[in-house]
């Protein structure tokens, strides 16, 4: 038998989870290395898959199949095609960054104080949701990613709910409240999109006798599984509606700018940079391969949603006092180029909204740990609190600017070239809502420019006269994010070699082509 290498990439997280929890409380520190080095193993092995993953080869590599609920059709099966490989090593690459960026957010809090934050448990909680995030990439047995898509939720209410931002108006009473508030915000909605979700998963396998991804994708484009057109419809809503909640689109998005605001920066980052896109994959993954008819059916109704949600988390985003709401807003206007780019049903669509997944992650991870770093030196959110903070830490003002530039998709940073091709790919199929969604791009550059503008320039206020520039430790964290987003902006090509197979199956799931330039190319 050959190494079980998708496994052991979702295992090792999981160990060192459990051994960072394990760490006696006086050991603090080695509890950070252990999650750090650990971190740091699991991005190995997903290189080591990235490797091995050949673009031209079958769809699903590295796969594994065993038996586990024999008597319901349940089977650990797991596999990569070139979008799951893609996510899997982002996630595997955010993580140590994330780690580093919250490495004194869990210490104890000051001398005196009855409150203590159990480091262990916030770095535990952090690994325990890489691997359930890595295990959701490579399964393809419909319940076994359920069960993940479901259990990830768990870790990620304590990390918002028990290890909230310090940098918060108001008493400590206060700032529980609001944690507490954000924390079952979370789980409510994505526990109800989950049960709706759970529903349909068991109409699945009613209809289809399994829950093998492969084999009913296989069995419906062979004829051998006709589900009736109402049935295929409501299994695809099932679906659809959970992913919907977990990516966020609009109207399901609300508690989004709530999460992210009230969380560490580093867990605003697991939130919208990992967590968030486990929804815009499996739409991809699930909906569009299962149920290619009921996705095509439903495509108006999703791209106008779509599209509201780019106007409308920018425009939020335009008015946000709060400089992490801004950027929890900018990225619910994100992932509706995302969504719109799936189900435009062009290859260039499919295949720029795989990058933009990418590049967000990279972009906003960027962006927000920056952020976090400044709100604290500051010990404030508020924008209205910064001014002329270049001129006192010019490096960190420097980074803010290249990620807040990226948020904007700026030519030669990594984000343009996914947005790019997902407006090309709608343009040419959905002209119309093409058109709406580039007001977004107007609507970027104007909340990106204000509040570089307003935090980093201008006389510089008493509050900020004394801030240090960026230490070695989150230098480390920011330069090869910014190293990322130059390089994939100026050659894209590595990730587009990955994903482009993919997206070709996936178009040839739904039976779709490309439209046809209606001018023809000069002779």
């Amino acid at each position: 038998m050959s190494f079980p290498l998708l496994t052991a990439t979702a295992v090792l997280p999981a160990i060192g989870a459990i051994a960072t929890a394990a760490v006696p409380a006086a050991r603090r520190t080695a509890a950070k290395w252990l999650a750090l080095l650990v971190s740091i193993a699991t991005l190995a092995l997903a290189i080591v898959v990235l490797v091995r993953f050949d673009p031209d080869g079958a769809r699903y590599q590295l796969t594994e199949s065993h038996a586990w609920i024999a008597d319901f059709g349940v089977r650990y099966e797991v596999g990569v095609d070139g979008i799951g490989v893609a996510l899997l090593a982002l996630t595997a690459l955010l993580i140590p960054f994330i780690i580093l960026a919250g490495w004194h957010d869990a210490d104890p809090l000051e001398t005196g104080s009855k409150r203590w934050r159990p480091t262990q448990g916030f770095f535990a909680l952090i690994l325990g949701v890489e691997a359930m995030v890595i295990i959701s990439f490579e399964a393809t047995d419909v319940f076994l990613f359920y069960i993940f898509f479901e259990a990830m939720l768990i870790p990620m209410y304590f990390l918002i709910g028990g290890f909230g931002d310090r940098a918060h108006a108001g008493s400590d009473e206060n700032a529980a409240a609001q944690r507490s508030y954000a924390a079952v915000k979370f789980l409510l909605y994505n526990l109800v999109g989950g049960l709706i979700m759970l529903a349909a998963v068991i109409g699945l396998y009613v209809v289809a006798g399994n829950f093998s991804l492969q084999e009913i994708a296989e069995a419906r484009a062979n004829g051998t599984l006709d589900m009736a057109t109402n049935t295929e419809r409501w299994l695809f809503l099932g679906f659809f509606f959970a992913f919907a909640v977990k990516a966020p689109l609009w109207p399901l998005h609300t508690w989004l700018p709530n999460a992210m605001g009230e969380a560490t920066a580093p867990v605003a980052v697991l939130i919208t940079a990992v967590v968030d896109k486990v929804g815009t994959f499996a739409m991809l993954r699930f909906c569009l391969q299962l149920f290619p008819e009921a996705s095509k059916w439903a495509t108006p109704a999703i791209l106008v949603l779509a599209v509201i949600s780019i106007i409308y988390g920018a425009l939020l985003a335009v008015g946000q006092r709060d400089i992490k709401r801004l950027v929890a807003y900018a990225s619910i206007s994100h992932f509706g180029f995302i969504i719109m780019g799936i189900f435009a049903m062009t290859s260039q669509g499919q295949s720029g909204a795989t990058l933009y997944m990418v590049n967000h992650g990279i972009s906003t991870a960027a962006l927000m740990l920056v952020a976090g770093f400044l709100i604290s030196r500051r010990g404030s959110r508020l924008i209205a609190d910064y001014g002329g903070v270049q001129k006192v830490a010019p490096v960190l003002a420097g980074t803010f600017l290249i990620g807040g530039l990226a948020t904007l998709s700026l030519p030669g940073l990594a984000p343009f070239v996914s947005e790019f091709l997902v407006l090309v790919g709608t343009f040419a199929r959905y002209p119309v809502i093409g058109i709406i969604a580039t007001f977004g791009i107007v609507l970027a550059a104007l909340y990106t420019l204000v509040l570089y503008q307003r935090t980093m320039t201008g006389p510089v206020k008493p509050e900020v006269s004394a801030m240090p520039d960026l230490r070695v430790r989150e230098l480390v964290v920011v330069a090869p994010l910014v190293v990322l987003l130059i390089f994939l902006g100026v050659y894209p090509k590595p990730v587009t070699d990955i994903v482009n197979p993919a997206v070709k199956s996936t178009m040839s799931d739904v039976h779709k082509k490309d439209p046809k330039p209606e001018v023809e190319a000069a002779k």
